[in-house]
């Protein structure tokens, strides 16, 4: 990819990452009561494990919408509610896988790096969704949730309801992470960087792409 062409990609994501923060509170209006579903889910706790979605990498600093998900982790940690955490995500629009970046900033935070796993394969919502699952039922974890912004959560449920995955759902609530004196811990990216990258999309037509974020493009034979 030449350079013009990724910084395109990367000024484009700065600005989603932007827009959504400032949108989140008007966009979870969309999601059927999220509190409620909160609340309806977290009488399951605790879970053997959480899945946390990924985010873009720039190479220098997590954006906000990833320091969003990884603090929430922490959060659900810290107080019991997870006992594991999966972070899931591939190199997708820039070369660093998503899932390694985000269990890099967790470790850095205190999380035990027995309790933290990667998934670096998934390329959409739907992916990091079913590839996490296939990884928490290797290890035996029986309890399993989603833990992510309420935003996500409805994209990924109609998925999540048509597989009938046994997989709870704990959007988070925003005025609890603003409490958050979100701090960004020193990191070493390189061990998640992946010298043979290619950009979803120059790899990838629109229409696969669509396909993907609807889940079309998982093998569930494998």
């Amino acid at each position: 990819m030449s350079p013009t062409r990724y910084l395109q990609i990367l000024l484009f994501f700065i600005l989603v990452g932007i827009l959504f923060l400032n949108s989140c509170a008007f966009l979870a209006n969309f999601y059927p009561n999220s509190d409620k579903v909160y609340a309806n889910n977290i009488v399951h706790a605790p879970f053997d494990v959480i899945i946390v979605p990924g985010v873009p990498f720039d190479g220098k600093s997590w954006a906000d919408v990833m320091k969003l998900r990884v603090y929430y982790s922490l959060h659900l940690y810290n107080r019991g509610i997870a006992k594991n955490i999966i972070y899931s995500g591939s190199a997708v629009y820039s070369p660093y896988y998503e899932g390694r970046i985000m269990a890099l900033y967790a470790a850095a935070l205190g999380i035990p790096k027995e309790h933290i796993f990667e998934e670096i394969s998934a390329e959409h919502s739907t992916e990091n969704l079913y590839y996490s699952y296939q990884i928490a039922l290797k290890q035996g974890f029986k309890k399993i949730a989603l833990a992510t912004d309420p935003f996500q959560i409805n994209m990924i449920r109609r998925f999540r309801n048509k597989y009938e995955l046994p997989i709870a759902l704990l959007p988070l609530n925003f005025d609890t992470m603003r409490t958050y004196d979100k701090i960004e811990p020193k990191i070493d990216p390189s061990s998640a960087y992946d010298s043979n990258f290619v950009s979803l999309v120059e790899r990838e037509s629109i229409l696969k792409r669509l396909n993907g974020s609807r889940g079309k493009n998982i093998d569930f034979n494998e």
